[in-house]
């Protein structure tokens, strides 16, 4: 590790560090939870959030507002987070276009109209409000349009690259990008689909592993404040609901007999293997859904428990402890970034692979 990578690492602790401590002395001030709460502090800081909080609390803070974009009964309804003044209690009411609105929770409910304050039943739920469509520009949907137009910078600039040199060798931002997309095709594409049919999906699984690896990366950086993409489950969910469609509009005549009807088994065992094949068929996107999910977010709650123990053992004693730990958490994390986003397309091409397989006789 460089010492400027080492650098961005302990920055990144002592980032986390002092958020959690800004966490337990806001909770302190207001006196709503005496008892330090790792639990609500982890949530806080891995769920998604109408706004970058910078620092400060309630009229005072500091942070860079996003659109929140409703649907109503009313209509289209917009205004900008910082009208809740980082109030995720639902105490502070913003009134737009005919509707009065809370946040609660990260979430947003419009009141009953003869509402004037929002009610609460036993599970912390509003009972007088309801949930608007919420087409929100959340830091979440903001990182995904960044880093989708990353990748179009980056690549259209290395495709511009290749057209200016005239004997074809790449340099700069080409040069540097060129073994990657050498790596995804030699040893990624070819093996698992087979060289007569890769190229075809080589656009597919070259934009999901530069997608997740980038937002991977996003997801570490302390200024983005828990900006974590990979790390929401239906962003997971949406590449695998694409990997899924593929495989299956790509499944040839051999890849659906083997599942409906497995060839070279008795009649009794092709009856039951079939309805465990079908299964498998839904299995396999779920399962690159949740690796890719709990992977990503398992790293967060590691270093964010890592520092609640100073809080939870009211010691600065512990802090060293914390701290050391924590940051070998993230120099894992640092290579989790680009594992995971291999193990999802190595994975997306194998089941390419097996649905274009052809038989063997």
């Amino acid at each position: 590790m460089t010492l400027s990578t080492f650098k961005s690492v302990l920055f990144s602790v002592l980032f986390l560090a002092i958020s959690t401590t800004g966490f337990a002395l806001e909770n302190k001030e207001s006196g709503e939870d005496e008892k330090f709460d790792p639990k609500e502090m982890i949530l806080h800081h891995v769920k998604d959030a109408h706004g970058f909080h910078l620092w400060g609390e309630g009229h005072d803070a500091v942070s860079i507002p996003l659109p929140v974009i409703l649907w109503t009964d009313n209509g289209l309804t917009t205004f900008m987070s910082s009208a809740f003044h980082h109030d995720d209690s639902g105490k502070e009411i913003v009134s737009a276009n005919g509707g009065k609105f809370v946040k609660v929770h990260e979430k947003i409910y419009q009141l009953n109209d003869d509402a004037t304050a929002v009610t609460f039943d036993e599970e912390h739920h509003p009972t007088n409000a309801v949930k608007p469509l919420n087409f929100s520009i959340t830091r979440n949907v903001l990182m995904l349009f960044v880093s989708a137009l990353l990748l179009i910078v980056l690549f259209v600039s290395a495709a511009r690259s290749y057209a200016k040199s005239k004997d074809g060798v790449p340099t700069g931002l080409a040069g540097f990008l060129e073994p990657l997309v050498v790596f995804v095709r030699d040893e990624i594409a070819r093996p698992m689909i087979g060289e007569h049919k890769y190229k075809k999906y080589m656009p597919y699984l070259l934009t999901i592993f530069f997608f997740i690896w980038i937002n991977n990366i996003f997801g570490l950086i302390p200024i983005l404040n828990g900006a974590n993409l990979s790390g929401n489950i239906a962003f997971t969910a949406t590449l695998a609901i694409f990997t899924f469609i593929i495989t299956t509009l790509s499944g040839n005549a051999n890849y659906w007999k083997h599942i409906f009807w497995m060839p070279g088994v008795p009649v009794p065992m092709k009856i039951f293997l079939m309805p465990i094949e079908i299964i498998g068929m839904f299995v396999k996107p779920i399962s690159l859904m949740i690796r890719l999910f709990a992977n990503i977010t398992a790293g967060h709650v590691i270093i964010l428990a890592l520092m609640s123990l100073i809080f939870v053992f009211k010691t600065v004693a512990i802090a060293p402890v914390s701290v050391g730990f924590s940051l070998f958490i993230t120099v894992i994390e640092i290579i989790v970034t680009a594992i995971q986003a291999y193990i999802f397309t190595i994975l997306s091409a194998l089941y390419f692979g097996m649905a274009t397989e052809e038989a063997h006789h």
